[in-house]
């Protein structure tokens, strides 16, 4: 059996800002369409706060909840206590995708395998931001350059790191 992948996808701005009050501080439809197709059949774990800023189950994947609150039940959701008990609800999976927040993020920086960042070419007014990683401990595999005009004109970057 193989070991499953354990990636990180995230939108951030240059100065690294992820989110304002718990939700997004821009609008990228194609970035929301990368997500939903890359996540879809699969394992997604996420903090209870980007869960509540969601609002609800995405349909066609996994939604695994870390939160320290042992008596939460989401309906819809696997509930876990710590990220690596949320990692091995997914040990059957090939990949499994860490989606936020900024500490779930942050925890999953040391054993995350592969990042899919989209970087909003743009710095952002925010309260959350992507943790710092060593660009010299990842190998660039994919990178494609967007513009969109509508509904907020700005560029930006799919790309692709894997941990060498």
């Amino acid at each position: 059996m193989t070991t499953p992948s354990i990636a990180i996808i995230v939108a951030m701005a240059k100065n690294r800002t992820i989110g304002i009050n718990n939700t997004l501080p821009w609008r990228c439809p194609d970035d929301l369409k990368r997500f939903k197709a890359m996540t879809m059949g699969h394992h997604i774990i996420m903090g209870r706060k980007t869960f509540e800023s969601i609002g609800r189950v995405l349909p066609g994947r996994t939604t695994v909840v870390v939160t320290h609150n042992p008596h939460l039940n989401l309906p819809g959701c696997v509930m876990a206590n710590s990220l690596p008990d949320a990692v091995a609800h997914g040990f059957r999976d090939t990949q499994t995708f860490i989606v936020g927040g900024a500490e779930i993020y942050q925890q999953a920086m040391s054993f995350a395998d592969t990042l899919y960042i989209t970087e909003i070419q743009k710095s952002v007014e925010g309260d959350a931001r992507f943790p710092y990683f060593d660009v010299r401990d990842w190998r660039e595999t994919a990178r494609e350059q967007h513009h969109q005009e509508l509904p907020e004109v700005f560029d930006y970057h799919f790309v692709t790191y894997k941990r060498k």
